[in-house]
């Protein structure tokens, strides 16, 4: 059920407990993390914290530790599965879910016990009526009238059960309809997985209205919202919309620290509203990098052909800036130079085609000496989360959970080289690809396998990372190419994810197009195609919506896969951040075939 009083029915009910704290590995939940543990630090409440990066670890993690707690909290996983049908809880356990992915499944929703979720209602939620999805078994009374008829005329008797067939036919029939438009419900309903919320807005929600926000809770929650803009997950509309309520508390925050003696303390945090450039680290970079591994002005310049090459050398001629000042460091170059980058930058980007080249986000200064964009800690972030150089994924998540303190700046700058490396290796394998015509037309959708032995392969094997390449080849390709129909396509992209076992990991990225919804039916023919071939395939990533127990694992251990989903031919396409399935080499053919069939 909802939680409509987020202090009492939440906080002050696990204040006193010991809790469980299950956190998926994405920046908005390593944020409301960060949040969450700030107050729970301020009033002492007992916790122990599980990264989790999938529905294996979950579960596994549940399983190992479901003796030792009552109250479970999960973040960024959880609210579009039926938890109670995976996890299997004992009765008393309690479960608060604070999960920006959508649709919320519906048990969840009409769980009055056991489930609770910290869902903002004011998100355009659209949850089915109770009656429309749950109905209370009738028994079957088809005999009952027929008691105490000896005595009646057997003319009277036919026709009282006469009267009895036809009251359960009708009740039958009745039955019959009321299922298929359950079907029907269900359907629009879980169709399309998308995002709501940040999960850091909502904790940062919960601290302000117990008068416990402090500027580093707020400047997670500004770096979980724009983890969802960078990533595509929310539409631009509701980020402005978000960025809006934010600038409010920033003007708060700001008033208050005018009346402290310390606002000037080298300890401080300054959060600032910017109308910034759309452009990757290029504070901690040279403009120029930045310029070339940025997607927004990589695909737009088209920089993987020497014509796109010429064209900067033009943009920036136009802008009135020296290539040398461009290949230095940010921070060296000329202040006269820096005074009006911005406007100057934005007036010529308008001149090439950008319009958006200028964005509205935050910033942050750390004492004097150390500022950073939102979206430069969301790079940063990520990278060290995803990072091959860790051994493990706990060591991965620890790493990208200490960076977002003010006291672990040098992990911060590591993860700024790491998100410099990243962006570079992306954009050069997006140039090999185009360069390669290793996009092809599979009919329904184009198709970019890449092959074991690709430079920098290995920093592509994690959903994220894949992804942020799957969205950027799509952008560029989209850029590049002359066919009308292949611009109206969506992406699958494969990239190899362990060699000793032979797998690969499959993302579905939906089609470039003006609409403003950010929603996907990739997950859903994934999962159809995998159950349809047979193939060995594992959804374990918190996107797949409705996710059914015997489905988790279909083929991956030879287990039968579940009943088919039903998905109608010519699925309607709207952008959305992506959905994630891995799967055996060997299977990829079939399970490519079945998903051309699926969506022709």
């Amino acid at each position: 059920m909802f939680v409509s009083d987020f202090r009492k029915e939440f906080y002050e009910v696990v204040q006193s407990q010991r809790v469980l704290l299950f956190v998926a590995s994405d920046v908005d939940a390593l944020c409301a993390c960060k949040i969450l543990q700030a107050l729970f630090q301020c009033d002492h409440v007992q916790y122990t914290l599980v990264p989790v990066s999938g529905w294996q670890e979950l579960e596994t993690a549940f399983l190992e530790h479901k003796e030792q707690f009552r109250y479970f909290i999960l973040i960024n996983c959880g609210a579009n599965v039926d938890l109670l049908d995976i996890l299997q809880p004992d009765e008393e356990a309690v479960f608060f879910v604070c999960d920006t992915h959508r649709p919320v499944n519906v048990v969840n929703v009409y769980s009055d016990t056991q489930i609770r979720l910290l869902i903002k209602q004011d998100d355009d939620l659209e949850v089915p009526a109770y009656e429309d999805i749950f109905r209370d078994e009738e028994e079957d009374e088809e005999h009952s009238g027929n008691e105490g008829d000896e005595g009646s005329e057997p003319s009277e008797k036919r026709t009282r059960l006469e009267e009895e067939i036809a009251a359960q036919t009708l009740k039958r029939r009745q039955r019959r309809e009321w299922e298929a438009r359950r079907r029907d419900v269900l359907f629009d309903y879980e169709q399309y997985e998308y995002h709501g919320t940040s999960a850091a807005m909502v904790m940062f929600d919960l601290a302000w209205l117990m008068s416990k926000d402090l500027s580093d809770m707020l400047w997670w929650a500004i770096v979980g919202l724009t983890d969802q803009w960078v990533q595509d997950k929310i539409t631009q509309v509701k980020y402005v919309t978000d960025v809006g309520v934010l600038q409010r508390h920033v003007s708060r925050h700001s008033h208050r620290r005018e009346d402290e003696a310390h606002a000037l303390s080298v300890d401080c945090a300054r959060i600032s509203f910017e109308y910034d450039l759309r452009l990757a680290l290029y504070q901690h970079w040279s403009l120029h990098d930045s310029l070339c591994n940025t997607c927004y002005t990589a695909a737009r310049f088209k920089l993987w052909s020497l014509h796109g090459q010429k064209r900067l050398q033009e943009f920036l001629a136009d802008v009135g800036l020296p290539l040398k000042q461009v290949k230095q460091k940010f921070q060296s170059m000329d202040v006269s130079l820096k005074e009006n980058l911005r406007e100057m930058i934005e007036e010529s980007a308008n001149k090439f085609g950008m319009k958006d080249m200028r964005v509205q986000t935050f910033s942050v200064h750390f004492g004097f000496k150390h500022k950073f964009l939102a979206s430069d800690v969301v790079f940063a972030t990520m990278s060290l989360m995803e990072s091959p150089e860790h051994g493990s994924g706990t060591d991965s998540f620890t790493q990208a959970l200490d960076s977002l303190s003010r006291g672990n700046l040098d992990k911060l700058y590591h993860g700024l080289e790491l998100a410099k490396r990243q962006l570079r290796a992306t954009q050069q394998t997006i140039a090999s690809c185009l360069c390669t015509n290793l996009v092809v037309s599979q009919g329904p959708f184009l198709y970019c396998a890449l092959m074991e032995g690709t430079p920098d392969v290995a920093l592509f094997s994690k959903p994220a990372s894949l992804s942020l390449l799957s969205r950027h080849l799509l952008k560029s390709f989209v850029c590049s190419t002359k066919n009308r129909r292949c611009k109206l396509l969506p992406l699958v992209m494969a990239a190899p994810l362990s060699a000793e076992q032979g797998t690969v990991t499959m993302v579905g990225i939906p089609p470039e197009t003006d609409s403003s919804d950010r929603k996907n039916f990739f997950g859903r023919a994934f999962e159809k195609a995998a159950e349809g071939t047979n193939s060995r395939a594992l959804h374990n990533h918190f996107d797949l919506s409705d996710l059914r127990p015997e489905v988790v694992l279909a083929g991956w251990q030879d287990t039968p896969a579940s009943p088919g989903w039903g998905l109608q031919g010519g699925a309607a396409w709207l952008p959305h951040a992506q959905a994630v399935i891995e799967l055996k080499a060997e299977d990829r053919s079939k399970f490519l075939d079945a998903l051309v069939t699926l969506l022709s």
